[in-house]
């Protein structure tokens, strides 16, 4: 099962060195598209459309991750006292009546989302806007089918340290 843990926890790294290229690639095409509007007096839907694309991608790949990392919101001040068996308490309850339940209600309501933007092929209704607009979308099921997978990991690793007696 650790086995299994890992692997899960790579393919999450994995997918945050891409959000880190798109990081760079996100920069290099806000400075372009600035350049090109306020020093070429162009502009372009489809550029402006790309880069909330790729902001989207980005925060949707940053929520497994920022789960793995533990570098999400909570009350530290209180949190930094407690003892391992409490924090492992803490982190059963919070996935299992928090993060769980969340993924799983955002799964559900975005799938027929998705499917409805895919089977109608759906585009910008902006002109000159992005086509397969089905795309993006389909990363809210990518982002939170990652963030599922850390939570049933984050859970599965303090069941273990609650059971070997802390």
């Amino acid at each position: 099962m650790e086995a299994l843990a890992r692997g899960i926890e790579k393919l999450i790294a994995l997918f945050a060195k891409f959000a880190a290229l798109l990081v760079i690639f996100l920069s290099l095409l806000v400075v372009y598209d600035a350049l090109n509007r306020y020093l070429l007096h162009g502009g372009s839907v489809a550029l402006q459309e790309l880069e909330w694309h790729i902001f989207d991608i980005l925060f949707l790949l940053g929520l497994s991750y920022t789960l793995q990392t533990d570098k999400h919101v909570r009350v530290d001040i209180f949190y930094a006292s407690f003892s391992p068996r409490t924090k492992a308490l803490i982190e059963i309850i919070s996935q299992l009546f928090m993060v769980l339940p969340f993924t799983l209600l955002i799964l559900y309501v975005s799938w027929d989302f998705v499917m409805q933007s895919y089977l109608q092929h759906e585009i910008s209704s902006d002109p000159g806007g992005l086509t397969h607009r089905y795309l993006i979308k389909g990363m809210i099921l990518v982002g939170f089918v990652l963030l599922g997978l850390q939570s049933l990991v984050i859970l599965w690793r303090n069941i273990r340290l609650l059971r070997s007696g802390l």
